[in-house]
């Protein structure tokens, strides 16, 4: 597995905040400025599927291949890798959410190759988004 990236913020959100915006997989646009849009196939769970179109790139598959109360991993497959974004939060003072991108599979190299310099430089900033767009929610 090749690590890519790994993003930490602090924020008054409340961890429900955060759920509510991976769930609205349709306004991801607006924290995340690396995708063009998303279309979640059904309902926010484990196992759900759907299709996300980076800005610049072809449209790619996804699958929720984990949900928690404190995690959500979804995984985009891509012709000979799986691209991992692991989402977790945790509420000490205040909560703390992190992302880490990942890569694995024998086309990884490829990939990592192809955007994994991308995918690193917008890691911090799109999870800076993801808190604003939380804490203007308030669940």
């Amino acid at each position: 597995m090749n690590f890519i990236a790994q993003a930490t913020a602090t924020s008054t959100a409340a961890p429900a905040a955060f759920f509510a915006k991976w769930a609205d997989m349709a306004t991801w646009p607006e924290w995340n400025n690396d995708t063009e849009w998303v279309k979640l196939d059904g309902p926010f769970v484990q196992g759900a599927t759907g299709t996300l179109k980076p800005k610049g790139g072809p449209k790619v598959g996804f699958v929720v291949e984990k949900l928690t109360d404190t995690e959500f991993i979804d995984v985009s497959k891509l012709i000979g890798a799986r691209l991992v974004f692991a989402h977790t939060v945790s509420v000490e003072d205040r909560t703390t959410v992190s992302v880490q991108v990942s890569i694995d599979g024998p086309l990884r190299w490829f990939w990592t190759k192809i955007m994994g310099a991308d995918l690193a430089k917008s890691a911090q900033p799109d999870l800076n988004a993801l808190v604003a767009a939380a804490e203007a929610v308030r669940a």
